[in-house]
């Protein structure tokens, strides 16, 4: 059974909103509409990772589809659908009938009698997209198959536009050559034709780059088309790449893909860890539809990466389309991703190649999408670590890489922190508490900035900093520091009962903004605050923060709440971190609520009755992921990067602790 079939019957909406996304293990991707309208700029059937996990060019953008009945060519269907200004065309979800996702994506068409289905896979390990078309004329009747590719080849966060653009066509046979400057993309076909036909099809438009008030119009060369006709069931088979590839076996292929991934999809080696610190207990019932779904979504983000020593390991992509990997997001949602899914050899991999770049006791906060070198420039990313590394010697009792390999990494990070490292970190000795950042930096996870204004300022001791300051140095037996620090943690930013904790504590000022951050001092396993204190944090954030998705940025009576997120760049980013609902800060939220209730029966359905709307979405808008956030009024529209790592991470992570 499919992990998703959506009937669609001919219908545009809701089914243009809906978007999907398949991926390959070294960072490219192909994504788009269930309609199979690209409505995004990062929407095409092959965005390659020319650097792996990064350097991505959106090379193939749709496939153009015209059959036609040869006894009548004078009437020919196009069955593909595009946006141009003030109107689709052509219209091909009028014939559109099915959608299915499962690794691979199939679209089943019925057009005058005559069914076509349609699949769209990309090669593990591999930059080449593979689509394969299943023709069933009626009897007695003789169809032509025209597929036509459109192309840009161009860097993915860019439009094309067709001036002074010279695209090269070198085509024989079944396959073609295109050539844009220095980018080839090869296009070939197991049994149609190729004829070439060279030319410009102009004002494609976007319309989720108009929501975001970015360029939204891109102007897609075709070189010519593919040409099959059939008589009886048959099938042909189109695909591109970077480099030549002659011929594909396209269900070798699937069951490659199946086999690499082997346990991760299938729910053998899950694990219910218990949010108490104890050994792991093995999850060994039948996972169930929810947990099938989010194993699928979690797969889709980790990749290879090449260490500074030359070898291969793994890392985390952030979120798609468009982020690569990132050190605060990576170690987060390592622990659902990786450990609760039982790919220990993974998230060794990925913990081994981050310590290979610490430096002045930090971890890079992110590698550069063009040239691969890391950015050291957050607060948080560091302590994340040294939580991921505890994590997976918990899960796994793997103490000779600890020793051999990680240990020596935190420490390092520790040092770090207090003898002081870029951008001001540095623990203050006054209290042992961590201070950063200045007017002009955002070094913690709300990070919003353009040129030099700052949306969400936190220089100073941030809360969930100094939380995780105070776990790092239980988790590394630093317990006489750790006291001080606990100690100074609940003079500086505790509040009262009814208000929490303060969200940043500068120069001997609060700011008592109600945010989320306070959180992490209740859902660390080594709390700063009293028990009662963590109950108390827990409820204010229940009261003042969480919504059917998540946890809101900032409180709805803040004056400085925004409830929408749309707009220019300027203006979503004013809305990030001020209200924006966060889908990954459920995780802590309900572990927190399950250990301050003693992980009862009554607290564990109250958390499967908050956590069920998240899973609910991931078939209503981006199927099988669930997106980076959402907006703070209703009806909470998810917005941001529609497929986020952290987000699946922390849903699965409770969604098995939770017993769903």
């Amino acid at each position: 059974m499919s992990l998703y079939t959506i009937a669609t019957n001919g219908q545009l909406e809701p089914h243009l909103r809906q978007e999907w996304l398949i991926t390959n293990g070294l960072g490219a991707f192909a994504s788009g509409t269930v309609v199979g309208c690209n409505t995004r700029c990062y929407h095409g059937l092959l965005c390659a990772a020319s650097l792996p996990p990064v350097g991505r060019l959106m090379m193939l953008n749709r496939i153009g589809e015209v059959l036609v009945d040869v006894a009548h060519p004078e009437h020919p269907c196009d069955f593909s659908i595009n946006q141009f200004v003030g109107r689709f065309s052509p219209r091909g979800d009028q014939y559109l009938r099915q959608f299915q996702l499962d690794g691979i994506v199939r679209f089943d068409y019925e057009i005058d009698g005559t069914h076509v289905s349609k699949e769209v896979q990309l090669f593990w390990m591999r930059n080449v997209a593979a689509v394969r078309y299943v023709i069933r004329p009626p009897a007695g009747k003789t169809v032509e198959l025209r597929l036509s590719p459109f192309v840009s080849l161009r860097d993915f966060h860019s439009i094309l536009r067709a001036d002074g653009v010279q695209m090269q066509v070198h085509g024989s046979g079944h396959g073609a050559v295109v050539q844009r400057d220095q980018t080839t993309l090869h296009l070939q076909s197991d049994a149609a034709d190729f004829v070439e036909q060279p030319q410009w099809w102009n004002g494609h438009v976007y319309a989720m780059e108009t929501d975001r008030g970015l360029p939204d119009h891109e102007d897609l060369f075709t070189p010519g088309h593919f040409v099959f006709q059939a008589d009886r069931e048959s099938q042909v088979m189109l695909w591109a790449s970077l480099e030549p590839v002659e011929s594909i076996d396209f269900d070798a292929q699937r069951q490659r893909r199946r086999e690499a991934l082997g346990t991760a999809l299938s729910g053998v080696g899950l694990e219910r860890p218990g949010i108490a610190p104890q050994p792991p207990v093995r999850y060994t019932d039948e996972p169930s539809m929810a947990i099938r779904r989010l194993l699928h979504a979690a797969a889709d983000f980790v990749v290879d990466r090449r260490s500074p020593d030359g070898s291969i390991g793994k890392t985390i992509l952030a979120g798609y389309p468009w982020f690569a990997d990132w050190g605060r997001d990576t170690m987060i949602a390592l622990p659902g991703l990786l450990l609760c899914t039982g790919r220990f050899d993974d998230a060794k991999g990925v913990l081994t190649l981050f310590a290979h770049y610490v430096s002045e006791g930090m971890i890079p906060n992110r590698f550069d999408d063009y040239t691969n070198e890391p950015s050291y420039n957050t607060v948080d990313a560091s302590l994340w670590f040294i939580h991921a590394v505890h994590e997976y010697l918990r899960y796994t009792n793997d103490t000779k890489t600890y020793e051999d390999q990680l240990r020596h990494a935190c420490r390092q990070i520790i040092d770090g922190y207090q003898r002081g490292t870029r951008f001001h970190i540095k623990m203050d000795p006054a209290d042992g508490l961590i201070t950063q950042g200045d007017a002009t930096t955002q070094l913690t996870w709300m990070d919003a900035k353009q040129g030099d204004r700052v949306f969400t300022p936190r220089q100073g001791k941030p809360v969930e900093i100094n939380a995780l300051w105070h776990h790092a140095l239980k988790l590394m037996g630093d317990d006489d520091l750790a006291g001080r620090v606990a100690e100074s943690f609940r003079k500086a930013f505790w509040i009262s009962p009814f208000r929490g904790l303060a969200d940043v504590v500068r120069d001997g000022h609060r700011d008592t903004s109600l945010r989320p951050n306070q959180i992490f001092a209740a859902s660390l396993s080594n709390s700063p605050l009293t028990l009662d204190q963590q109950r108390a944090v827990v409820e204010v954030v229940r009261r003042e923060l969480l919504t059917p998705v998540g946890l809101r940025s900032l409180a709805i009576s803040d004056p400085g709440y925004i409830g929408r997120y749309s707009g220019p760049p300027v203006q979503r980013d004013a809305a990030y971190h001020n209200g924006t609902i966060w889908g990954w800060l459920i995780g802590p939220f309900l572990e927190a609520w399950l250990r301050t209730n003693g992980h009862s029966s009554q607290a564990v359905e109250q958390g499967r009755r908050w956590l069920e709307p998240l899973l609910d979405r991931m078939h209503k808008l981006t199927i099988a992921q669930i997106s980076e956030c959402f907006e703070g009024d209703e009806p909470h529209r998810p917005v941001g990067c529609p497929a986020q790592a952290w987000s699946v991470a922390e849903v699965l992570r409770m969604a098995l602790e939770l017993g769903l």
